[in-house]
């Protein structure tokens, strides 16, 4: 197939915590060249084995909120109140659109309302939804390090999560990985092909003879 020049767009894949957004973003990220994760920036310090600009922007919370006041941050939030800061640069994703490369994000629906905002035009959701919340729970029961207090705390965060699937373009059920990816992949190409998105089509098209 002739490449034509394109803008990349913005994959935004949403869902409540065990749905499996992070395991369908990766195989993603592992097939398609062309599609780059989304950095966030962050206040909080560093674990053990990140790399600053590799895993997260490592900024002070001074750093941050100047960012804020600028607009150079496409979305970004507080999630608890006293807690550390996150949100995503404009620039890079700026930079990758005008490039024609997409960049997928890990987000939840606050952000993807945000970036919405910021670049309607250049957003696709996906809301990952899971078979049912029993389903949900014995994923979140078999993760390690989860105590039942915790599992409590992401069942309820799931429901509110869900609540707000009818923001998003596509909605999926992950029941089995295999088929999410490839139906992730196919909104994926779609939208790629969506004729406003291909800004190489006039020159193309003359070209044609």
């Amino acid at each position: 197939m002739s490449a034509i020049a394109r803008r990349g767009l913005c994959l935004v894949l949403a869902a409540p915590s065990g749905a499996g957004k992070t395991a369908i973003t990766r195989a993603l990220l592992a097939t398609e060249p062309r599609l780059h994760l989304s950095i966030s920036v962050t206040t909080r310090a560093p674990r053990a084995g990140e790399v600053d600009g590799v895993h997260y922007h490592f900024r002070t919370e001074a750093d941050f909120i100047r960012a804020t006041r600028a607009d150079e941050l496409l979305e970004w939030a507080q999630v608890l109140k006293g807690s550390h800061y996150y949100g995503t640069p404009r620039a890079p994703v700026e930079a990758a659109l005008a490039a024609g490369n997409d960049v997928v994000f890990d987000i939840d629906w606050q952000g993807h309302r945000q970036l919405r905002q910021k670049l309607p035009a250049d957003l696709v959701g996906v809301f990952v939804l899971p078979p049912s919340l029993a389903v949900l729970e014995a994923r979140l029961r078999t993760r390690a390090g989860d105590d039942e207090a915790e599992i409590v705390r992401r069942m309820r965060g799931a429901r509110d999560e869900i609540s707000h699937w009818g923001d998003f373009d596509h909605v999926l059920v992950n029941d089995d990985l295999a088929d999410a990816v490839t139906a992730v992949r196919a909104i994926l190409h779609a939208a790629r092909l969506a004729t406003a998105r291909q800004t190489g089509l006039p020159g193309f098209i003359s070209g044609l003879g």
